[in-house]
């Protein structure tokens, strides 16, 4: 009977594990995603709707008009590019917020369903709207891939014994919160996860690249943009929205091999 067991289950988890995949709207990858949309969302949510209330918007208009403008301009980008790729369908339950935070935190974060949420501490580096839209578009990447699910659904798979992401928030709530926050590189909760992987990170890359491009600005200048944030890393103390998002090299070569799809899309 033991032998029976240990035969049926490793079957049983990858077949579970094939069942749950799901694909990556637009670049067609396979991910493991075991989480319904709504239960994501409803989590979501209510995870920005306490970060919000525990910390302050910023007093300067004009940077928090920039950020609002921004991002409009790259969400109404990426409506498009999902609605000409028959794909609307993916965006459903998204309740678009733009913010900036009074935060000297280099940081900015999209959560599923398009709660954008921008530090002031990150603007020096961004420089202008553009810069800004590299940062937004990128975020934004994440969440419509699903990259925040995706590894969401591995947490629950390794760490929660495989329990539904609901029944986690209503079992184990502060630790789920933890993770849920470490998702997208929040506060203190950040290193409960790793990194986003390399191929989640390309994703963003491309995918943010076109969504800049669309929304009307230079995807040129994401190169610049991330030169910074490595210099920036140079001899500092970690800095937040490197934690979950690794700059060097490798990814800043990558991006120029992006550049001239991306440019296809500013262009037109």
């Amino acid at each position: 009977m033991k032998y029976i067991i240990n035969f049926l289950l490793p079957l049983f988890v990858f077949s579970f594990i094939l069942i749950s995949c799901s694909t990556v709207a637009i670049t067609g990858r396979n991910q493991l995603n075991i989480i319904p949309s709504s239960e994501m969302l409803a989590a979501s949510f209510q995870q920005y709707d306490e970060f919000m209330h525990a910390n302050k918007t910023s007093s300067n208009t004009n940077e928090s008009r920039m950020v609002k403008r921004v991002g409009l301009n790259v969400q109404n980008a990426v409506q498009r590019y999902f609605a000409a790729n028959n794909l609307t369908d993916r965006l459903a339950g998204y309740e678009w917020e733009f913010n900036l935070i009074e935060s000297p935190d280099i940081n900015a974060w999209c959560m599923p369903g398009g709660k954008v949420v921008v530090y002031t501490g990150i603007l020096p580096l961004t420089q202008d709207e553009s810069g800004l839209a590299v940062v937004v578009g990128h975020e934004i990447a994440h969440a419509v891939a699903d990259h925040g699910s995706e590894r969401m659904s591995h947490v629950l798979l390794t760490q929660l014994g495989g329990m539904a992401l609901s029944e986690a928030m209503s079992s184990q709530p502060q630790q789920t919160s933890d993770l849920l926050l470490g998702l997208y590189g929040i506060g203190a909760q950040v290193g409960v996860l790793l990194p986003y992987n390399r191929t989640q990170e390309s994703e963003a890359d491309r995918l943010g690249l076109i969504f800049m491009a669309m929304a009307g600005y230079n995807p040129n200048v994401a190169v610049d943009f991330w030169e910074r944030m490595a210099a920036e890393k140079q001899g500092q103390q970690p800095i937040e929205f490197l934690s979950t998002h690794p700059s060097d090299r490798t990814r800043i070569e990558d991006i120029k091999t992006h550049m001239p799809e991306a440019m296809k899309y500013f262009n037109k």
